[in-house]
Order: C-alpha cells, then sequence, then structure tokens
C-alpha cells in the first residue's frame, strides 16, 4: 500500500525478483504483499518464485515506473524503499531508503 498502490488501484501488474543471492528451489504459487496488515496491500496477485524465500531476502520489483515512486506513501508511518536504478548491468541506489529518524524528524514539539 505504501510501497507501491498501483496493483490494488487498477490492477496493474508486476514481476518480481530474489535479488539477494541465487536460489535453485523449486517454484511455488506466491503472492507478494506488502508490510500493513490491510487485505488490500498486496504487489503481485500470482507470482511462481523460489520456495526458499527467508525474512531477511530481498525482492526486487523491476520496472515499476515513475508512479511507483511518486505514489509511495509514508502510510501507517513506514518509511519508504530506496530507488536503484540498473544500466549496463550495474546498479545503483538514486533514492535512499527512509529510516524512522527521518520521519520522527518532521515531528515538532510545541507543546
Amino acid at each position: 500500500m505504501s510501497d507501491n498502490a498501483r496493483t490494488g488501484l487498477y490492477q496493474a501488474e508486476y514481476s518480481a525478483a530474489l535479488a539477494s543471492r541465487a536460489s535453485s528451489a523449486p517454484l511455488a504459487k506466491s503472492r507478494l504483499v506488502g508490510k500493513h496488515c490491510e487485505t488490500g496491500d498486496i504487489i503481485i496477485v500470482d507470482l511462481d518464485f523460489p520456495s526458499d524465500v527467508k525474512p531477511g531476502d530481498l525482492i526486487a520489483t523491476p520496472a515499476t515506473g515513475a508512479y511507483g515512486r511518486s505514489m509511495a506513501s509514508n502510510y501507517n508511518h513506514m518509511p519508504r524503499p530506496p530507488v536503484v536504478a540498473v544500466r549496463n548491468n550495474h546498479a545503483r541506489v538514486i533514492v535512499r531508503r527512509e529510516y524512522e529518524a527521518d520521519l520522527l524528524a518532521l515531528d515538532v514539539d510545541e507543546m
């Protein structure tokens, strides 16, 4: 929902890749969901994905387009993910991920 609302809004379709490591595990029917406790927080509805994915693995959703970042939000006070650009097989972060400190920096104490 906060990372990419396009699937929930108008059924945009994406692919995904296990980006942090190689896997030779068999593929399993999967659903890629976001981090919110909302029924509509789905990024990819039907996905064949390695069956050995575990907490801490990095999953990339390439080619989400310009609207992915511009529609991202801090819903439920969650920080936004980074944006990584790839050119000639070289990846680099072009927008860093947000941290809790980034969100708290906007709060003011005027009591």
